[in-house]
Protein backbone atom coordinates (compact mmCIF):
# COMPACT_ATOMS: atom_id res chain seq x y z
CA UNK A 1 0.00 0.00 0.00
CA UNK A 2 1.63 3.31 -1.23
CA UNK A 3 1.20 5.87 1.61
CA UNK A 4 0.22 9.00 0.66
CA UNK A 5 2.22 12.63 1.84
CA UNK A 6 -0.49 13.85 4.17
CA UNK A 7 -0.07 10.25 5.84
CA UNK A 8 3.74 10.32 5.61
CA UNK A 9 4.27 13.70 7.66
CA UNK A 10 1.83 12.75 10.23
CA UNK A 11 3.37 9.49 10.71
CA UNK A 12 6.64 11.24 10.91
CA UNK A 13 5.32 14.38 13.40
CA UNK A 14 3.58 11.09 15.70
CA UNK A 15 7.07 9.87 15.77
CA UNK A 16 8.50 13.07 17.28
CA UNK A 17 6.62 12.99 20.68
CA UNK A 18 8.17 13.20 23.51
CA UNK A 19 11.56 14.13 21.44
CA UNK A 20 13.40 17.56 21.60
CA UNK A 21 11.66 17.86 18.34
CA UNK A 22 8.33 18.22 20.44
CA UNK A 23 9.55 20.11 22.91
CA UNK A 24 11.14 22.32 20.06
CA UNK A 25 8.01 22.54 18.12
CA UNK A 26 9.62 21.81 15.75
CA UNK A 27 7.03 20.20 12.60
CA UNK A 28 7.91 18.67 9.47
CA UNK A 29 6.02 20.26 6.67
CA UNK A 30 7.60 18.49 3.40
CA UNK A 31 9.29 15.94 1.88
CA UNK A 32 10.58 14.39 -1.93
CA UNK A 33 13.03 11.92 -2.26
CA UNK A 34 15.74 14.35 -1.97
CA UNK A 35 15.02 16.41 0.21
CA UNK A 36 12.87 17.02 3.78
CA UNK A 37 11.68 20.22 5.28
CA UNK A 38 10.59 21.16 8.95
CA UNK A 39 9.45 24.70 10.37
CA UNK A 40 10.28 25.54 13.97
CA UNK A 41 8.31 28.75 15.90
CA UNK A 42 11.17 31.78 17.19
CA UNK A 43 9.80 32.40 20.57
CA UNK A 44 11.41 33.49 23.95
CA UNK A 45 11.44 29.80 24.36
CA UNK A 46 14.49 29.20 21.96
CA UNK A 47 16.26 32.70 22.06
CA UNK A 48 19.34 34.05 23.43
CA UNK A 49 19.45 36.47 26.52
CA UNK A 50 19.86 39.08 23.99
CA UNK A 51 16.08 38.13 22.43
CA UNK A 52 17.08 36.19 19.12
CA UNK A 53 17.22 32.94 18.08
CA UNK A 54 19.90 31.07 20.14
CA UNK A 55 22.45 28.72 17.79
CA UNK A 56 21.88 25.94 19.60
CA UNK A 57 18.19 25.80 18.76
CA UNK A 58 19.10 26.22 15.07
CA UNK A 59 21.28 23.69 15.39
CA UNK A 60 19.22 21.27 16.79
CA UNK A 61 16.21 22.08 14.04
CA UNK A 62 19.12 21.08 11.68
CA UNK A 63 20.59 17.79 13.05
CA UNK A 64 16.75 17.02 13.51
CA UNK A 65 15.34 17.59 10.28
CA UNK A 66 18.73 15.88 8.35
CA UNK A 67 18.62 12.83 10.69
CA UNK A 68 15.10 12.72 9.82
CA UNK A 69 15.86 12.84 6.24
CA UNK A 70 17.89 9.99 6.24
CA UNK A 71 16.03 8.00 8.77
CA UNK A 72 13.00 7.93 6.24
CA UNK A 73 14.76 6.65 3.51
CA UNK A 74 15.98 2.88 5.41
CA UNK A 75 14.48 0.25 6.34
CA UNK A 76 14.03 0.97 10.25
CA UNK A 77 13.12 -2.63 11.16
CA UNK A 78 16.93 -3.60 10.26
CA UNK A 79 18.79 -0.39 10.56
CA UNK A 80 19.37 3.20 12.68
CA UNK A 81 20.62 6.07 11.60
CA UNK A 82 22.64 8.63 13.97
CA UNK A 83 24.63 12.20 13.34
CA UNK A 84 28.18 11.88 13.28
CA UNK A 85 28.98 15.57 12.40
CA UNK A 86 27.20 18.85 12.18
CA UNK A 87 28.45 22.45 11.16
CA UNK A 88 26.89 25.25 11.23
CA UNK A 89 27.36 28.99 10.17
CA UNK A 90 24.88 31.55 11.20
CA UNK A 91 24.77 34.32 9.02
CA UNK A 92 21.32 36.53 10.01
CA UNK A 93 19.02 36.90 13.32
CA UNK A 94 15.41 36.52 14.15
CA UNK A 95 13.75 37.31 16.77
CA UNK A 96 9.83 35.72 16.28
CA UNK A 97 7.92 33.91 13.27
CA UNK A 98 8.96 30.47 12.10
CA UNK A 99 12.28 29.73 10.68
CA UNK A 100 12.49 26.62 8.35
CA UNK A 101 15.27 23.87 7.54
CA UNK A 102 15.23 22.09 4.02
CA UNK A 103 17.80 18.89 4.39
CA UNK A 104 18.67 18.08 1.04
CA UNK A 105 21.26 15.12 0.28
CA UNK A 106 24.70 15.86 -1.19
CA UNK A 107 25.28 11.67 -0.82
CA UNK A 108 23.14 8.98 -0.10
CA UNK A 109 25.07 6.12 0.38
CA UNK A 110 24.30 3.05 2.24
CA UNK A 111 25.86 3.51 4.87
CA UNK A 112 27.23 7.30 5.26
CA UNK A 113 25.09 10.40 4.22
CA UNK A 114 25.69 13.85 3.81
CA UNK A 115 23.44 16.56 4.02
CA UNK A 116 23.18 20.13 3.07
CA UNK A 117 20.90 21.97 5.64
CA UNK A 118 19.25 25.69 4.62
CA UNK A 119 17.57 27.39 6.88
CA UNK A 120 15.45 30.53 5.86
CA UNK A 121 12.70 32.69 7.88
CA UNK A 122 9.26 33.44 6.46
CA UNK A 123 10.66 35.64 4.23
CA UNK A 124 13.00 33.21 2.77
CA UNK A 125 16.17 35.03 3.91
CA UNK A 126 19.19 32.98 4.43
CA UNK A 127 19.31 32.41 8.16
CA UNK A 128 22.16 29.40 8.47
CA UNK A 129 23.93 27.23 6.43
CA UNK A 130 24.38 23.36 8.00
CA UNK A 131 25.91 20.47 6.99
CA UNK A 132 25.43 17.40 8.65
CA UNK A 133 27.09 13.58 8.31
CA UNK A 134 24.94 10.72 9.35
CA UNK A 135 25.82 7.11 9.09
CA UNK A 136 23.25 4.19 9.44
CA UNK A 137 23.96 1.26 10.81
CA UNK A 138 22.39 -2.21 11.71
CA UNK A 139 20.27 -2.32 14.85
CA UNK A 140 21.96 -5.51 16.42
CA UNK A 141 25.14 -3.14 16.63
CA UNK A 142 23.43 -0.35 19.11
Amino acid sequence: MQLSKKDVLERANKACKNTLMETLNIEIVDFSENYLVARMPVSPKVHQPDGVLHGGATAALAESVGSFASHIFIDTEKFFVRGIEITANHLKSVKEGFIFAKASFIHKGRTTQLLDIRITDEADNLISVCKLSTITLPKNKE
